[in-house]
């Protein structure tokens, strides 16, 4: 690989300022895209734009991207079965019977994205689809639940005992041990860096902060007042990424719970089985020395209750296993109303098709952000490591430094390519490598660096516009995607600044996270209050407090 040097910069910026500047996501993709291949292929326009078009075919046919394309499109055919049955309102009806105010409405949205922990994809599905008509009804604005779905997504699943997240974290950490020539225990290492994850921790706490309090900073404050005194949860032009009233029509009357119960159940119940047995399936792959379950003889017939949940978490194949709950939930979805004939097979197709197609959008934008990733990634430009290389470049004894090093590496990393794991691919490894290089053994200061890393690309993901999380909490919130960016990045940023505090307290002696955390939720309580005050003065409502909305009988 030819060294591009600050050259590999250039197209997540374009990408980056594009976004911002014209609110056209997808041309800013491809911009960038392009001028990554542009500069990958010597600034040839020919082969140039031939190699942007392989790109994208590539991002399209990874094996990993294609399911989680498709898991998207049957998630779509689902979700327009469940809200043309009328499951999705009558839910929301029942809720409404205890859920009354913004404030419930909010802070149960918290709540559901707490809970389902598991995964991040599905976090952002149910707590999106769930929410929506709730919040709607007790005018919560749309970009403050695509906030809260965005912020107890990653940051929970990436903590989370048993996640789809846990395995990749894990052999990531064990490559850098790996590397270094030491031998340590990988989820060891992992359970002691989860209290120096400062980043997760806040965002989880700021959202339910905020959610309960109803004291806002930033555009945040002003959607939400606009939501609260106007009832308009969208601001007038905005353009959400799913339009399902527009899109599928009026709900069909006299809608039942079980109608929305029943799919989202099978679509969770069959996702963690899936991803049981295919974490079984690839270790008894790796029994035998084969690396990947698909190479087993019968595959299926692997008895997945013969290894642990935990252990099988660690090894599972989430975009196999979300493909499998999806279709389970779109044939479910589909049963229960032809078998009661409560739509017609016309319709039943219709409403699939319609479905499916509210996600062509949101998908466009995920191929192009997988292949301005895959164009900026080690195998081309290397702007990962060209980050790094500069970060890391003065050569003097930064090992207490090596968690602000790597957090502030990661952010940006994260933001301008789009991908927390992405990022964790490259900087993970090298942060094992490098903050035991400095220290010599493994210590606080190896697992505060591994904390540190995994938050950092954690927050530049939540920041970016062309992260594929990001797109996906706009998408089931329906939110425009611009808007749900710029609300989200002052509190994003709030949490990152306490946690960048904590790292530098860090770097100058104070090691303990017993002491560090604690102080870290005063810093933050702190922060908000202050930024709550100040932008209640400059935009004239005070205290940044919005009204509590009271649905009226």
């Amino acid at each position: 690989m030819s060294d591009f040097g600050v050259l590999s910069l250039l197209p997540p910026l374009v990408a980056i300022v594009l976004a911002i500047w014209t609110k056209r996501v997808i041309l800013a993709l491809f911009a960038g895209v392009w001028i990554g291949s542009l500069i990958f292929m010597g600034w040839n326009p020919i082969t140039g734009t031939t190699y942007t078009l392989e790109t994208i075919v590539g991002s399209v046919t990874d094996d990993w991207n294609a399911r989680i394309l498709i898991f998207d499109f049957l998630i779509g055919a689902g979700v327009g079965l469940i809200y043309k049955s009328g499951g999705v309102q009558a839910l929301a009806n029942a809720l409404a019977k205890r859920v009354k105010t913004s404030r419930g409405a909010s802070v149960l949205g918290w709540f559901l994205g707490v809970l389902v922990f598991f995964d991040d994809y599905t976090n952002t599905i149910i707590v999106g689809n769930t929410m929506r008509p709730i919040t709607d009804r007790t005018r919560v604005s749309r970009e403050m639940l695509a906030y809260i779905d965005d912020s107890t997504a990653a940051p929970v699943a990436g903590i989370a005992l048993i996640s789809t997240w846990i395995g990749y974290e894990l052999s990531l950490i064990k490559d850098g041990f790996k590397g270094a020539s030491v031998d340590y225990n990988a989820y060891s290492a992992w359970l002691s860096s989860v209290p120096f994850r400062f980043y997760s921790i806040l965002a989880i706490l700021l959202v339910l902060i905020v959610a309960y309090t109803h004291r806002h900073y930033g555009a945040m404050l002003k959607a939400e007042y606009r939501a609260r005194t106007t009832g308009k949860v969208l601001r007038d032009g905005a353009k959400p990424l799913m339009t399902t009233e527009t899109d599928l029509g009026q709900p069909k009357p006299n809608g039942s719970v079980w109608d929305f119960i029943i799919p989202i159940l099978s679509l969770v119940v069959v996702s963690i089985l899936g991803l049981w047995y295919t974490g079984a399936a690839n270790l008894e792959a790796y029994s035998q020395d084969l690396g990947w379950w698909s190479e087993l003889e019968h595959p299926f017939s692997v008895n997945f209750l013969k290894y642990s949940f935990v252990e099988s978490f660690r090894e599972a194949d989430a975009a196999t296993a979300l493909l499998w709950g999806s279709f389970t939930m779109v044939v479910v979805a589909s049963v229960m109303l032809l078998g009661r004939k409560k739509m017609t097979v016309e319709e039943w197709e219709d409403t699939i098709i319609r479905g499916m197609k509210q996600m062509l959008f949101a998908n466009t934008i995920l191929v192009l952000a997988w292949s301005l990733g895959t164009i900026t990634n080690g195998d081309h430009l290397g702007t990962g490591k060209y980050i790094i290389d500069v970060a890391t470049s003065s050569g003097a004894n930064l090992g207490p430094w090596m968690p602000l090093i790597m957090f502030l590496s990661a952010m940006f990393v994260s933001f301008t390519t789009g991908t927390s794991w992405g990022t964790f691919t490259i900087m993970v490894p090298l942060g094992v490598q490098l903050s035991l290089a400095f220290s010599g053994s493994v210590n606080e200061i190896v697992f505060a660096t591994i904390g540190a890393t995994f938050a950092g690309s954690i927050f530049g993901d939540h920041c970016s516009p062309i992260s594929d999380t990001t797109i996906m909490s706009s998408m089931f919130s329906g939110s425009d995607h611009i808007d749900h960016v710029t609300t989200q990045i002052p509190y994003a940023v709030t949490a990152a600044s306490v946690g960048a505090i904590l790292y530098i307290l860090f770097g100058l002696g104070v090691r303990s996270w017993a002491i560090l955390l604690p102080l870290g939720v005063l810093l933050l309580v702190g922060a908000w209050y202050f930024l709550s005050e100040w932008y209640g003065k400059k935009y004239g409502i005070p205290h940044g407090k919005v009204p509590i909305y009271v649905v009226e009988e």
